[in-house]
């Protein structure tokens, strides 16, 4: 008898580690399935103190330090994105995954232009847009990759924390009317980030103040039809919620420690 070859010769040598990551994989899903439950009667609640309707918010599941597996998990639950905070890590996770025609995905962390070019060809939207010199070298580059624009979020900073990223208040209008007028960019709304603190007293005057320079650009720019809000994390959704924001961006509280 002949040789036979070495993935015929040991037919069940993958199984046991195939089992082992479906059943892993699985244990997975419960848990986020669960939160997932929990999250969504969370906002619930909150649109409700706000006379909103929780339909009109949106889940973005932070996978940032989680496996590429998270992002499956969440896919198979019907949670459409994504939100990765680096260029690199995307990258490995999109080349593990393959093909996820399924999920959009969003970058949520700060760009640098020197990647510009690796984040237009990875991500759907991008919402750190910081600047309108970062918004003129995405312009240039959808022009020279992508048939179709790419969407937008620019980013505000209403806290007044200089470590932040974002264009102040009083650069807001001006820089968004600006960046609007770049070919290639479809300019959604904006996003921002509130300190990082349990103070409720510090927290909601920052997501209030997103909102305000929102309801200024679509008063004050002609054409602009951006209505997405992006603010709030796992530690202060709910405010965010109630202030307005219409995709709040949960790591923790939705995947779990990372």
């Amino acid at each position: 008898m002949g040789d036979v070859p070495g993935d015929l010769a040991r037919p069940t040598d993958s199984r046991p580690r195939q089992s082992a990551r479906r059943r892993q994989r699985d244990a997975g899903r419960s848990q986020v399935e669960v939160r997932l439950a929990g999250v969504t009667e969370r906002i619930e609640a909150a649109a409700r103190r706000a006379g909103r309707r929780a339909s009109d918010v949106e889940i973005l599941p932070v996978t940032k330090g989680h496996p590429a597996r998270s992002i499956e998990i969440v896919e198979a639950l019907g949670v459409g994105r994504i939100g990765e905070n680096r260029v690199p890590e995307a990258e490995a996770k999109r080349s593990e995954l393959g093909p996820t025609p399924g999920v959009a995905w969003h970058l949520i962390g700060r760009l640098q232009r020197n990647k510009a070019r690796r984040a237009i060809r990875l991500f759907d939207v991008v919402e750190s847009v910081d600047s309108v010199r970062l918004a003129a070298t995405l312009s240039r580059i959808v022009g020279e990759e992508r048939r179709e624009p790419v969407e937008v979020l620019v980013q505000v900073n209403t806290s007044g924390e200089a470590a932040k990223a974002g264009l102040g208040p009083d650069d807001a209008l001006d820089a968004v009317a600006e960046i609007c007028e770049l070919p290639g960019l479809r300019v959604a709304g904006l996003m921002t980030m509130a300190p990082f603190t349990a103070d409720e007293a510090v927290v909601r005057p920052v997501f209030r103040g997103a909102a305000r320079l929102l309801e200024r650009c679509r008063a004050e720019i002609p054409g602009f039809g951006g209505r997405a809000l992006s603010m709030g994390m796992s530690n202060d959704f709910e405010i965010a919620i109630e202030e307005g924001s219409t995709r709040v961006r949960l790591g923790t509280v939705l995947l779990g420690e990372r």
